[in-house]
């Protein structure tokens, strides 16, 4: 989060209260229990919202990793798209070449195709 969004969101709830209270008092509440009805408000809003954040972290849903794995996903099926592109592009001599030279890298390191 930005600087820029930190302010957006502490003028956005200021506004919230501002309205909150506007509210209470239109309904009927005096100046003070409309403002402590009105940050009551606030309080329960910010306190499920920074539960949403905490069940993200639990469950392992939070924007970071979800961008993580759809970016690594994406970049699995460029490479593996390029790769199979540029093998399709080769002639059978070379795709014969690099198969033995791969069937011979593995074989030197014990693993098997």
């Amino acid at each position: 989060m930005t600087k820029a969004n930190v302010i957006q969101l502490g003028l956005f709830l200021f506004v919230l209260g501002g309205l909150g209270y506007g509210v209470f008092l239109l309904a009927g509440l005096e100046g003070s229990k409309a403002g402590i009805a009105s940050e009551s408000v606030i309080i329960f809003l910010l306190i499920v919202w920074i539960s949403s954040y905490f069940y993200r972290v639990v469950t392992g849903n939070m924007t970071f990793m979800e961008q993580r794995k759809r970016y690594n996903d994406e970049y699995k099926l460029i490479t593996d798209r390029e790769l199979q592109d540029k093998f399709d592009s080769m002639s059978n001599e070379q795709k014969s070449d690099l198969i033995k030279e791969l069937e011979k890298d593995n074989n030197d390191n014990g693993a098997t195709l």
